[in-house]
């Protein structure tokens, strides 16, 4: 009778050998089943009465350590399965997103419970820097697998790591050097929390999923380049109040005065960046003393360290044209083959074709948001075919910019590559696929054509006719390259 009334905890980890055990099996596993299990266990020991609080710390810390390569594994490759099928990128992406949202509640839980002060969490305190550090590193996570998918993100989460911050500073722990993870190089609190400002302020949302990756690798490496001060200098470019959920801001203006504000600048890091740029061109190869993970070639990383001395600069980067505000109907098809068939008429009336709104066009395109549940198919480079309201044409552009601002609500950037596409049925050495000719052809000048990702050949021409026309043009140099395409430069040598 009286073991109906004990507190003795019950959960499996609770026995030593039964957890040692299973940290082995975590660490040791193929990396989805183990992260996957690493999250249930995450789930299950908060909700456990009968841990003790040091009990409880020290089993979350132990599983965070054993999860903790195959999260950075993951990391990795995830970029490189989208595209192989929805089901498996949507399992890949919530088991992981999941496991960091399940840790970072878990370490709040502790904290929760140490500010509360309930029975026997002063045990923890030893421990708190570790689960500062550790906390902020889970809610950085969790921020970079939102931007994997372009959001919505919690704008409540710049609160959390700034009370983090804070408290860490109360504490006078957020200078003091710690490794976060066995193995790992020497960090700060302080430093974590800059790091996830850097990455906010790199605007991501311009980045393919893969170069988001190499950005946040890169981002580790210049971190030494910045710093976080509570006083605006001269050479301060952001902004953030830690105890408001905003994200940092640039310096259009002074911020209201608070004892919570810090400034910092990526002036010294866009400098080091632009001498690792010139480096890589030169050598053609990222330099060995940068941890990428896994080695990217040279082509790979240069529009990522552009892309960063771009947004670390002093001044932000110059609209290549004037954005005039506007609200009208937007008719949109996504990928080669559904432009292609709209182009040709080939398309059933209303076939494949979604509603948005512009807000804003330039000369060189248009800002629009869609509002319906999901849009799977938009990456950073899709190509896509747009048709404003009133217009009879469609126009021919690319994705840049995407942001998932709520559930049911995207904001997406697309440059126009083409005002006056046409479809043609090409023949490249005796096999037929289906291209967009983007300008217009003149003898010996060159044109854009756009064609499937793997119909460009090497001294293969293309013949098709067009307005009558019968036209031949012969590649030259790949300008771009998307999920189902290639725009490629086509020297002219006939069209009559």
């Amino acid at each position: 009778m009286l073991g109906l009334f004990s507190k003795q905890p019950t959960h499996p980890l609770a026995d030593p050998r039964e957890a040692k055990r299973v940290f082995a099996e975590i660490a040791n596993r193929e990396p989805l089943v183990a992260v996957e299990e690493a999250g249930t266990w995450l789930e299950s020991i908060p909700v456990d009465a009968g841990f003790k609080p040091a009990q409880r710390l020290e089993l979350i810390l132990r599983l965070d350590e054993a999860a903790a390569p195959q999260t950075r594994r993951l990391a990795r490759e995830f970029p490189s399965i989208l595209g192989r099928g929805r089901t498996q990128e949507a399992k890949h992406w919530e088991l992981n997103h999941g496991y960091w949202t399940s840790l970072a509640t878990a370490y709040f839980d502790c904290i929760t419970r140490l500010r509360a002060g309930e029975k026997d969490a002063d045990a923890m305190r030893p421990q708190l820097q570790l689960v500062y550090g550790r906390l902020i590193h889970a809610l950085a996570a969790r921020l970079k697998w939102k931007q994997f998918q372009y959001g919505p993100v919690n704008q409540g989460i710049w609160a959390k790591l700034g009370g983090i911050y804070l408290d860490a500073v109360a504490a006078k722990l957020e200078q003091k050097p710690m490794q976060l993870h066995p193995g790992g190089g020497e960090t700060t609190i302080e430093a974590e929390y800059l790091k996830v400002l850097v990455f906010q302020a790199s605007s991501m949302d311009n980045l393919k999923p893969l170069q988001v990756e190499i950005a946040e690798r890169f981002i580790n490496y210049f971190l030494p380049y910045f710093s976080l001060s509570r006083e605006l200098r001269p050479d301060s470019v952001y902004w953030v109040d830690a105890t408001k959920p905003l994200p940092p801001t640039r310096l259009a203006r002074k911020p209201e005065v608070s004892p919570a504000l810090r400034f910092f600048s990526g002036t010294r890091a866009m400098d080091a960046v632009l001498e690792t740029n010139k480096q890589v061109r030169s050598e053609g190869r990222v330099p060995a003393g940068i941890n990428l993970g896994t080695q990217y070639d040279a082509a790979t990383a240069i529009p990522v360290l552009e892309h960063l001395a771009m947004y670390w600069a002093p001044k932000p980067p110059l609209r290549s044209a004037a954005r005039r505000r506007i609200s009208s109907a937007l008719k949109v098809v996504n990928g080669l083959s559904s432009v292609h068939q709209r182009l040709s008429g080939k398309a059933t009336n209303g076939e494949g074709v979604e509603s948005w709104v512009v807000d804003d066009v330039s000369l060189g395109g248009l800002g629009a948001h869609a509002t319906q549940s999901r849009h799977d198919w938009i990456r950073i480079g899709t190509l896509v075919g747009v048709q404003p309201e009133g217009g009879d044409n469609w126009l021919v552009g690319v994705v840049r910019r995407y942001v998932r601002t709520g559930p049911n609500d995207d904001s997406i950037g697309i440059e126009t590559i083409s005002k006056s596409p046409r479809a043609v049925l090409a023949d490249a050495g005796g096999l037929y696929t289906e291209a967009l000719l983007l300008d217009v052809p003149e003898v010996g000048e060159y044109a854009r054509m756009a064609l499937p990702a793997d119909a460009l050949e090497d001294k293969v021409a293309l013949l098709f006719s067009v307005d009558g026309k019968n036209a031949r043009l012969h590649p030259r140099e790949t300008l771009a390259t998307g999920p189902d395409f290639v725009v490629a430069n086509f020297f002219v040598q006939s069209y009559s």
